[in-house]
Formats: C-alpha cells, structure tokens, sequence
C-alpha cells in the first residue's frame, strides 16, 4: 500500500473528546462579541471542514447541520441559513477528503478555498433572498482567510495524533 506524501509520519487515533472540545471552542470563538465584519473568518467552519477531511465517520452532515442551527440562533439569522450552508461545505469536504490528503498544505488550501467561498456565497444569497442587504465585497475576504488559516489550523488540530519518534531499530514503522 503507498501512503499519501502528506502521511509521512504516522498519527495516532483522533480523541473523540478533543474532537468535541475543539469543535466547541471554534464555535465559542464564533460567539466571542467582536463585532461581526464580513471579512470575519468563520473559524467553526474552519474547523468543521477540518474534521470533515480527517475524521469523516465522527464528524459529518450531521454535525455541521446542529452547529449552523446553533449559529443561526446566535445570530439572529434567517434559521436554517448557516445550516444549509455547513451542510453544503460539509458534504463537499467529505467528498474530496480522500484527494485531499495527498498533496501538501499550500494545495491544501487551495482546494478548499472554493469549499468556503461556495458556503459564503450560500450565505449571501439566502440573506439576499430574504431581504437582507448586501454586506459589501469585503465578504470574499473571509474565504481567503479561511483558506489563508487552514495550515495552521492542520497543524494545531493534528499536533495530540502525532506519534513522538520511537528509536526501536527492530520495527520498521
């Protein structure tokens, strides 16, 4: 079996616990009061996504679908509008998770960049639909940042799994 180019050290089990416990700090960031800019990165989605490509049986539709709801209440949203839109981000990172691995963290982004612009632009179009207005282009900004933050994010989110280096000269792995 070949191993992707981005598996070169191999990772332990994910914590079901962390992977909570970060899913729910992404979204008690989201809720931190400073003031909404459309430029804003959305970091609960961030982090979605994140599991979404690493841990697609734990954290999948579902999850993303109770999270938005969760944002669209905080928010005072039209309900169901970030749902729709996580949903959406959310598929399509499960389906791209196994492509995604292979190629290194800069390619990373980029393919995620038009995951996170699509779900911005669900999100602008539902709230145009309902009668909101235009937040300005500023909002194209935030999928840049997005994607801009995805590194960092990997190397946060993967730093519990790695396994420390075992000098047993006997094992090859």
């Amino acid at each position: 079996m070949i191993l992707p180019r981005a598996a070169d050290q191999l990772l332990l089990p994910a914590n079901p616990v962390f992977i909570g416990l970060s899913l729910l700090v992404a979204m008690a960031l989201n809720l931190l009061p400073m003031g909404r800019h459309p430029a804003q990165p959305d970091l609960l989605a961030l982090v979605l996504v994140f599991w979404n490509v690493h841990q697609p049986r734990r954290v999948g539709v579902g999850a993303a679908f109770v999270f938005g709801l969760m944002m669209d209440v905080h928010e005072g949203a039209l309900l169901g509008q970030h749902a729709l839109a996580y949903t959406l981000l959310s598929y399509g990172a499960i389906t791209i998770h196994r492509r995604l691995t292979w190629f290194s963290l800069p390619a990373q982004a980029l393919h995620i960049l038009p995951l996170f612009l699509g779900a911005h632009l669900v999100t602008l179009l539902v709230r145009l639909l309902s009668g909101g207005m235009f937040p300005g282009w500023w909002l194209l900004a935030a999928p840049a940042a997005e994607a801009l933050l995805w590194p960092l994010v990997t190397l946060l989110l993967l730093a519990p799994q790695r396994r420390p280096p075992d000098p047993d000269e006997n094992r090859p792995l």
